[in-house]
């Protein structure tokens, strides 16, 4: 790769995390708040999920203005340690939800949120994936998995949401919550071990 083509990909790479920060900070106080109206946990952690996702990027961003290889393994431990803290958080949340039996009401901004999520984040993961490949960045190809984790929770939040609003099953926000948990280990795991090909 010429060094004309590596500052352009870095270049792109840098303008992929900042539109990830602004996006999801916005998706983050948007579904918070509609989360916290409904009494959703799987809409809560899902704007908390958010607020991880712009602190991954903030790593990101870190490990692309100055990296080396020492510098890449530090960021890759700190994006491994967001996604197991959204686990422990969410675990404990939904499972809190399920043994008391709080019961979510609808959120029709909550889908709306989840639902546009499910759109941007598959293409900006895609965009970071192809970038990180091209620069042979591991920091860059874990972030593009949490972003791409984000559109899994997208799914796995409108499922929930809609079977709460539809057939009134209260009890799938905190199951679709645990399922998020369950994705949220399993990315942390492989950033943590750096089982990040490109």
């Amino acid at each position: 790769m010429t060094n004309s083509t590596l500052v352009a990909s870095t270049r792109r790479g840098l303008r992929l995390e900042y539109l990830t920060i602004g996006w999801n900070i916005v998706e983050g106080i948007v579904a918070i708040g509609a989360g916290v109206a409904a009494g959703s946990i799987a809409l809560v952690v899902f704007g908390l999920d958010s607020f991880i996702e712009v602190g991954a990027a903030g790593v990101v961003v870190w490990q692309l203005k100055g990296a080396d290889e020492e510098r890449e393994r530090r960021a890759l431990r700190l994006i491994a340690l967001t996604f197991f803290a959204l686990a422990v958080y969410v675990a404990a949340s939904a499972g809190r939800e399920l043994i008391l039996g709080e019961r979510p009401r609808e959120s029709i901004l909550g889908i709306v949120v989840a639902t546009s999520s499910l759109v941007v984040m598959p293409v900006l993961g895609m965009a970071k994936r192809r970038t990180a490949q091209q620069l042979g960045n591991s920091v860059l190809l874990a972030d593009s998995a949490e972003t791409l984790f984000c559109s899994y929770l997208s799914a796995i939040v409108l499922v929930g949401l809609g079977l709460n609003a539809v057939l009134g099953w209260w009890w799938a926000d905190p199951v679709a919550a645990c399922g998020i948990a369950v994705l949220a280990v399993r990315e942390g795991s492989e950033a943590w071990r750096g089982d990040t090909c490109c």
